[in-house]
């Protein structure tokens, strides 16, 4: 069955799917001001969501709103500007910072291109908050495909925030809930990416942590 052909028979509707992936964006976006002055507007718009992923984004909300802003700024930091194994761009994961991560990012910048959406300067085509605003207010098929495409990607980073304990989790799995069901194909990529960690990592660092069973890093 063709991705969008598994989309549309999906639980979550259109609207639901583009919904969660505008929060999640905005979640998963360095804390200033002005995300915690909307957190009462996603709150509400957290409502118009299925249970899941209604209940994974107000978890995240709740911590936003409950913690000062010089810790969510510190914590932010640690969890995806300090760490490898939860970084939120998505190509990283399968090509590290080897040549072949260039050709990924033209996937997405091409993806952009033709859709007509413009980045910043200072923006990589590949970090999830892109991709998931691109999904969600521009073109939410090519979207989808990008997210699909590099799904493995965003399934080690939600296994490295479930390591970490991190409140970010919810985010994540949020996304998740928006696509098709991991299949065997996916479970043995992340297993061998988990196993292998991402080419060119410098000697000493840490490899990624096994997973669960069952389950598959701006």
């Amino acid at each position: 069955m063709s991705l969008l052909k598994a989309l549309r028979r999906h639980p979550i509707t259109d609207r639901q799917r583009a919904l969660t992936h505008r929060m999640s964006a905005l979640l998963l976006a360095y804390p200033d001001e002005r995300l915690l002055a909307d957190l009462p507007m996603l709150r509400a718009a957290a409502t118009e969501l299925p249970e899941s992923p209604r209940t994974d984004l107000l978890g995240v909300i709740e911590w936003l709103a409950t913690t000062p802003l010089p810790e969510l700024t510190e914590r932010y930091v640690e969890t995806f500007d300090l760490r490898r194994r939860s970084c939120l761009h998505l190509t990283y994961y399968a090509h590290g910072d080897t040549r072949n991560r260039g050709a990924a990012l033209l996937v997405f910048s091409n993806a952009y291109r033709r859709a007509g959406f413009v980045l910043t300067e200072d923006e990589l085509p590949d970090h999830l908050c892109v991709v998931l605003e691109f999904a969600a207010t521009v073109d939410p098929d090519s979207g989808a495909r990008l997210l699909h495409r590099y799904r493995a990607g965003l399934e080690l980073l939600r296994l490295a925030l479930r390591d970490e304990d991190s409140p970010y989790l919810g985010a994540v799995t949020a996304v998740d809930t928006t696509l098709p069901p991991p299949n065997n194909r996916l479970n043995d990529t992340v297993a061998r990416l988990i196993a292998e960690g991402p080419p060119g990592e410098e000697v000493g660092l840490a490899p990624f942590a096994p997973p669960e069973t069952g389950r598959v890093h701006s």
